[in-house]
């Protein structure tokens, strides 16, 4: 990252209201602009300098203005548009200084596997383009430092997610997490080969401490962004009078989600599925506000926190999530929606999107992650005519 060092002197950006010395007490702003930058000494009564030496004065001044003018342009860079220079070293960030960016799009892979499938990439690709200024940070837990710059080339999504200026893939260093939170305890005294819902309750852990370290958005990797999200502090409803835990937003350090890891410490039962997680993350609402049912698209406020419909991440409900791989006679516009929740748990993998199936997914992949679609036709196209590649 850019470190710049401004050296000034008291003073020395006042301007004069006139280039000649008054009383021989005061000198040009030109002399004190420059003197500040290059350290060049300005007399009082100087003599009349040749041609030559005014030429240079001027150089000097013009090459000062450049110095500063760069400086603060990178500044500005680091503001508001940091990825327009970021990806050069991107390999060479860490996960530290990447989130200290602020206002990350946090993916997680507590899974050993280290191929993203499609569905994964597809995630990925879509926050990537709904959120062009921000980090999208997939942590894997089967990477390691080691491998994390040595990438497998037959690892198709590695190449097409790492491709993007601001998707970073990380390894998932779980004691380094939790480190200065309440969930480091529990972790230390936690046997992972014991625990019956270890890659569900691990994610619910990390996540957390992920979002209460250095804010921004967490989304499971079934969730495909179809709209910016307004809000900064929010849950997502999955349905009335209840919270979702597969995506949620709040600022660095917010009493919630410090709340919520406290809560997961002490009532910790790793043995019932979404304890964790979803139910977490509703008790601790109900304990702030009285949850009430939703009527139409509206949202719910709970303090300084928004409790966001339904509609916005779930408008097909998990019951109905075979929808999403099913031919509508009209597609669904999703007006009211940001994102979308695949149920990915409910699926267990077994249905995928198919070129050509004219299903929902399909047309969801062709429009919110078309890079991820076409290596989905070209995987497709070389496994059912594998002669192909050898004729192209």
């Amino acid at each position: 990252m850019l470190q710049t060092v401004w050296v000034s002197s008291p003073g020395s950006w006042a301007l004069q209201e006139s280039d000649r010395p008054r009383q021989g007490k005061k000198r040009s702003w030109k002399c004190r602009f420059v003197r500040t930058i290059i350290q060049h000494p300005c007399r009082r009564h100087a003599p009349k300098r040749s041609r030559k030496a005014r030429m240079l004065r001027k150089i000097q001044i013009c090459l000062c203005f450049c110095f500063v003018s760069g400086i603060l342009y990178e500044i500005s860079l680091l503001s508001g548009g940091v990825f327009s220079y970021l990806p050069m070293a991107q390999h060479y960030l860490t996960p530290e200084q990447v989130l200290t960016l602020g206002k990350s799009i946090i993916f997680l892979e507590t899974t050993e596997r280290l191929e993203p499938p499609p569905l994964v990439s597809c995630s990925v690709e879509s926050a990537a383009r709904i959120y062009q200024d921000r980090p999208i940070i997939l942590f894997m837990r089967g990477l390691t430092n080691e491998t994390a710059f040595d990438l497998n080339t037959s690892y198709a999504a590695f190449s097409l997610l790492s491709s993007m200026k601001n998707v970073f893939i990380f390894p998932l260093q779980m004691e380094t997490v939790f480190q200065e939170t309440p969930l480091l305890q529990w972790y230390n005294q936690v046997v992972p080969e014991q625990e019956k819902n270890w890659v569900h309750v691990s994610s619910d852990a990390s996540r957390l401490a992920l979002i209460w370290k250095y804010g921004g958005i967490y989304m499971d990797t079934d969730v495909i962004s179809i709209r910016p999200i307004p809000q900064e502090s929010f849950l997502a409803a999955q349905k009335s009078r209840f919270s979702s835990n597969g995506i949620f937003g709040f600022p660095a350090h917010h009493k919630f989600i410090w709340d919520c890891m406290e809560n997961f410490v002490l009532k910790y039962n790793g043995n019932i599925w979404g304890n964790q997680g979803p139910f977490l993350m509703t008790r601790m609402l109900k304990t702030l506000c009285n949850l009430t049912d939703f009527q139409g698209t509206e949202d719910h406020r709970c303090q300084n926190i928004s409790f966001l419909n339904p509609q916005r991440f779930y408008p097909i409900p998990y019951p109905a999530w075979s929808r999403y791989y099913q031919v509508w006679d009209k597609s669904p516009s999703f007006n009211h929606s940001y994102a979308l929740h695949l149920w990915n748990f409910m699926n267990h993998n077994r249905k995928v999107v198919v070129a050509g199936s004219n299903t929902l997914a399909e047309k969801l992949y062709k429009t919110y992650c078309p890079t991820t679609y076409e290596d989905l036709i070209q995987n497709a196209r070389h496994r059912d005519f594998p002669e192909y590649e050898d004729a192209a």
